[in-house]
C-alpha cells in the first residue's frame, strides 16, 4: 500500500488475535524505530519487548484493560533523559524523540498487517517496578503489538481549516 493509504488505514487496535508476531516482522518494526529521526540523532530511548504470556497479571497492574494483554507482545519505549538533546532555553526533546520513534513503529506495524495502540495513561510506578528501570530512565509509551482481531472505526479528526494557519496565528 502507498504511504497515504497506510496513514489513513492505521488505527488504534484494541483487540488482538492470539497469533505470534514473526521475528522478521518484529525486527522490521524495531528497525523502523531505530531509523526514526531524533534531535541531533542522539536516540535517547530504549525499547523493551515484553512477551505477554504468563505476565498478564503483572502487566494489568500497569494498565488494566484486558485487551492490553491480549496481544502476544507489549512494547515499552523508555526515555533516557541523560542522553536527550536540550534546547538553549531548557526544553528537553526526549518526548518528541520518543513520539517520532513510536509513530514509526505504528506505521511499520500497520504496513506489516500488525496492530498497535499508544498508551500513555498507565501506572508509572507499577511500570518502573515491573521493568526495573533506573531513575534516569522513564517508561513513556506502551503499546501492544499483534494481529488485529477488530476492524477500524471511522476516524474523528478536525478539519484542516481548524488546524492550519498561514503566515501568523
Amino acid at each position: 500500500m502507498d504511504f497515504s493509504e497506510l496513514i489513513s488505514k492505521r488505527y488504534s487496535v484494541r483487540s488482538y488475535l492470539p497469533k505470534a508476531v514473526e521475528d522478521e516482522k518484529l525486527t522490521q518494526v524495531l528497525e523502523s524505530m531505530r531509523l526514526a529521526p531524533t534531535a541531533k540523532n542522539l536516540q535517547p530511548f530504549r525499547i523493551i519487548i515484553i512477551h505477554t504470556a504468563g505476565k498478564e497479571e503483572q502487566l494489568k497492574k500497569i494498565y488494566r484493560p484486558d485487551w492490553f494483554v491480549s496481544a502476544p507482545l507489549v512494547i515499552c519505549v523508555c526515555a533516557v533523559i541523560d542522553e536527550a538533546w536540550v534546547r538553549r532555553d531548557g526544553k528537553c526533546y526526549v518526548d518528541v524523540d520518543v513520539a517520532i520513534a513510536v509513530d514509526h513503529m505504528t506505521l511499520m506495524a500497520a504496513n506489516l498487517g500488525l496492530g498497535t495502540c499508544w498508551i500513555a495513561n498507565f501506572d508509572l510506578e507499577a511500570a518502573r517496578e515491573f521493568l526495573g528501570t533506573p531513575e534516569s530512565v522513564i517508561p513513556l509509551i506502551f503499546s501492544p503489538l499483534g494481529y488485529p482481531a477488530d476492524e477500524p472505526k471511522p476516524k474523528q479528526r478536525k478539519p484542516l481549516s481548524d488546524l492550519v494557519r498561514y503566515e501568523h496565528w
